[in-house]
């Protein structure tokens, strides 16, 4: 393993700080109104000390939780902001060495497959003058458009074929062709070679070739990699404009191989590599950057050229530029709002500030209530009053942008992660999906399946060659494990041959027939480029009833005329099987999110997950969530099947010459689905709570009744200040039994100067008014009341602040039945009589509190 070569330690907060706009403006706006409150306590203290001696505590309180939810705010939106940087840099490396690594597996079987081609075996061997041999190097070729050369040598090393004129070589004295001659499996090489004239360095796969009689080797059969095409198209598809980051490819000495903008880090170019995924300063030709480098992960027991990395790196100032657009804009709000009731999940310090911020409007309601319950009108008294309720008002206001920007933040590196994961799902499966197209295309052009159709169509006794046929459809089946059975059928559609050709009971798929749209699309093929992809079904040829699936068909024609189609093949993919195989390799790393793919009208073709998403069912999403355009990807947050969920989506949009056809590959979806938590019934209640605004009529000549605010559900209400003690968590309560008294939910301690003073059974004020049992939150509070010397808590869902309305705008309330009509005695009308606050009468509601028939 390649030793980290970036500079420790980590970055400190302060030196990331600086390249972080959004933060700068979040952690100036937090000091300012550290300020405002130090500038409160210092006027209480010096202009009303007497008078002010009950709010200085208070005041201290807020100052130095305000102090300290600063410090957490910014840090964690620092460390959020990094990770969503880190998320980005870490999925995209491992998409480049990934892709790779899949693709170059396929190679390792092809040039062992393609050194056994009898046709290919008997020129090296000297058993033929090499008539066709170079046609059938170019329709391999053009079959399998990864290969940018073919090579036949012999065993002296001179080439006797092929395909690439504009670097013709004639022979070679590279040791690798030795050392293929000694070895059975194929030999993997990248360096330079004169095998590759004009290339400095070349990616060959080469297999020895046996002589057809003796076995012995004969020569040599070489496939060169197109390494610079391959990566110029997945830094294509990677890549967004304007690009901000860079992406490349490395070698063990950490040299760029291949670079998504070579006038940015050339080839070539040794760069710093971070395998450990720490942030860690990486400087390159003097400009600092944030990278993660990925080692390749082994493929199906295939490790990938040693020590080939992949690495995206990103200039530190570059890395925390404006958001185009932000997540948390296009989420519903009662989405959002719901969403926030988890956040202890997805993102604990998100959690710990949402609850910080909670406990100082508390600290900053119970300071105004206590401040107005004292009923002290001196100017310097009344002045600070004022100012703790503007500030209080601003504290809020500031407090709720910050939060917004650290949730914006970590539902965006969310969305991108579930983007980046769907993305890499559908390049796999494009990829996977071009090499079967390029199977039954080759194969079709397999002389022995030529002879034996043409035979087959002249009425000949063909017992030999279907066996003969069998045996090498068998050997192939082998050899390419992603193939649940190989056909081979006649005009007619009848199968001739097979690989697995036994059923279950001693049937035999010989015989069967294919079906007949098939057939005749077959029929109907161009040219031996051409091919068909049969539509989504079950049963194919034999195959069990419950395992759907794809096959893909290619024409097989005439040896005498290549216009005539004699019959087709047709290739079995085991579909589901190695869909599953390719989710759950992407899946790696990723705890708790499931994935699918689907076609695009939400039936699912394979899933992580097949308890929860079988096979062949439809996804529960609105069909127009599914409308992506192929080569298009998108994220967001939804409800589905009663969670929040980050739901991601990309469509297949092919590979190289392989792109959208009839039948597979049209319309194929990749989504991912993390859950983030069940729905909250009270967060749309909780939007309203939150959208509430309270303006009181201005009291004239100085006359004014003070009331303390909260919600019920959505529903404002206020009390008189004088019958107002405090507020406190609804988390202190004690859920202990209260014997016959109805909507008691336990008992809350309340303390003085630290020590357990008392305690008060706790109502349900929701249940009491309404007859619905209150929905729990986090944002539930107590609020206590003390009338006629009795002391009891309300369960309430939020705090809403302390107002001074005008007694003109209290108005008696009209008649109204039930709980509500018994306790609610009179009604404030607030902003211009658009709002009306029902006002609790406290005596009232000690009565029906206590009374055991309430």
């Amino acid at each position: 393993m390649v030793a980290n070569q970036c500079s420790e330690p980590e970055i400190p907060i302060d030196t990331l700080v600086v390249f972080m706009r959004g933060v700068l403006r979040c952690e100036s706006a937090l000091r300012e109104l550290n300020l405002m409150w130090r500038l409160i306590e210092s006027s209480a203290k010096m202009n009303c000390p007497q008078e002010a001696r009950a709010l200085l505590p208070m005041l201290q309180t807020t100052r130095e939780g305000l102090q300290r939810l600063e410090v957490d705010l910014v840090q964690s939106l620092v460390a959020q902001s990094l990770r969503e940087v880190l998320t980005d840099l870490r999925t995209s490396a491992h998409h480049v060495i990934d892709i790779v690594v899949r693709s170059l597996y396929e190679r390792t079987a092809d040039v062992g497959f393609l050194a056994t081609d009898a046709q290919l075996c008997a020129y090296v061997a000297g058993l033929s003058d090499g008539q066709g041999v170079q046609q059938r190097l170019w329709e391999y070729r053009q079959k399998y458009s990864v290969y940018d050369e073919i090579l036949l040598i012999d065993h002296q090393g001179a080439v006797l074929a092929q395909v690439d004129e504009h670097s013709p070589v004639e022979g070679s004295d590279d040791p690798l062709i030795a050392a293929t001659l000694q070895r059975k499996a194929y030999l993997e090489t990248f360096r330079a070679t004169d095998l590759r004239p004009g290339k400095a360095q070349a990616l060959l796969y080469t297999h020895r070739m046996l002589h057809p009689h003796t076995h012995q080797s004969v020569g040599v059969l070489a496939l060169g990699f197109d390494l610079e095409g391959e990566m110029h198209g997945l830094f294509e598809s990677w890549c967004e404009q304007p690009a901000r980051s860079i992406a490349v490819l490395l070698d063990a000495d950490r040299r760029v191989l291949a670079s998504s903008d070579e006038h940015w880090i050339g080839k070539g170019e040794r760069v710093p590599v971070n395998l450990t995924g720490a942030a860690v300063p990486c400087v390159h030709a003097g400009r600092t950057y944030l990278v993660q480098t990925v080692a390749a992960r082994p493929y199906q027991g295939y490790p990938g050229p040693a020590g080939w990395m992949g690495q995206v790196m990103i200039p530190i100032d570059q890395a925390f530029g404006t958001k185009a657009r932000r997540a948390i804009d296009a989420l519903e709000p009662a989405v959002a709002q719901g969403l926030l009731a988890h956040a202890h999940r997805f993102c604990p310090p998100l959690h710990a500030v949402v609850a910080a911020t909670d406990t100082i409007r508390r600290v900053v309601w119970n300071g105004q209530v206590m401040t107005a319950s004292q009923g002290t009108t001196t100017p310097q008294l009344k002045a600070v009053l004022e100012q703790i309720g503007e500030t209080g008002a601003h504290t809020h206001g500031t407090f709720a942008h910050a939060i917004r920007d650290l949730y914006d933040t970590v539902l965006s590196a969310s969305l991108r992660e579930s983007e980046q994961l769907t993305q890499l799902l559908v390049d796999v499966l494009d990829r996977n999906l071009y090499e079967r197209a390029n199977d039954c295309r080759w194969w079709a052009l397999t002389p022995q399946l030529c002879d034996l159709l043409a035979r087959e169509a002249q009425g000949q006794d063909c017992t030999a060659e279907r066996e003969q046929a069998c045996a090498l459809l068998e050997h192939l089946n082998r050899l390419y494990t992603v193939y649940a059975r190989i056909v081979v059928y006649d005009r007619q559609g009848t199968i001739v041959a097979a690989s697995r050709s036994t059923l279950a009971h001693g049937l035999s798929v010989l015989g069967m027939g294919i079906e007949p749209d098939t057939l005749d699309a077959v029929l109907h093929l161009s040219d031996t480029q051409s091919y068909h992809v049969s539509p989504w079904r079950s049963g194919a040829y034999g195959c069990p009833a419950d395992e759907p699936g794809y096959v893909y068909h290619a024409a097989i024609r005439s040896p005498q005329d290549a216009t005539h189609i004699v019959g087709g093949i047709g290739l079995v993919f085991h579909t589901v099987g190695e869909l599953q195989g390719m989710l759950a390799d992407g899946l790696v790393d990723q705890p708790g999110v499931q994935a699918v793919y689907a076609q695009c009208d939400g039936t699912v073709l394979a899933s992580t997950h097949p308890e929860e998403h079988p096979v062949g069912t439809r996804l529960a999403l609105e069909p127009g969530w599914l409308q992506v355009a192929p080569g298009q990807r998108r994220a967001c947050v939804t409800i589905y099947r009663g969670h929040y969920c980050i739901v991601g989506c990309a469509a297949a949009h092919g590979y190289r010459e392989f792109r959208r056809t009839p039948g597979a590959g049209d319309g194929v979806l990749a989504l991912s689905f993390k859950a983030l938590g069940a729905v909250q019934p009270d967060a749309q209640a909780a939007v309203q709570r939150r959208d509430t605004v309270v303006q009181p009529m201005a009291p004239q000549g100085g006359g004014g009744r003070e009331m303390a605010t909260f919600f019920v559900g959505s529903s404002l209400f206020a009390l008189d200040v004088a019958h107002v003690l405090e507020a406190q968590p609804a988390s202190a309560v004690a859920p202990v039994s209260a014997g016959r008294l109805p909507h008691c939910i336990g008992t809350l301690a309340r303390r003085t100067q630290g020590q357990v003073s008392g305690y008060v059974w706790v109502f349900d004020l929701a249940h009491l008014l309404t007859g619905q049992v209150a929905q729990r939150s986090a944002n539930n509070q107590v609020v206590v009341v003390q009338c006629a010397g009795r002391h009891l808590g309300l369960l309430v869902s939020e705090l809403q602040g302390v107002h001074v309305f005008a007694l003109e705008s209290i108005v008696p309330m009209p008649g109204t039945a039930g709980a509500l009509g018994q306790l609610v005695q009179s009604l404030v009308r607030a902003n211009g009589g658009a709002l009306l606050v029902p006002c609790l009468h406290p005596q009232a509601l000690l009565h029906v509190l206590q009374s055991p028939t309430a």
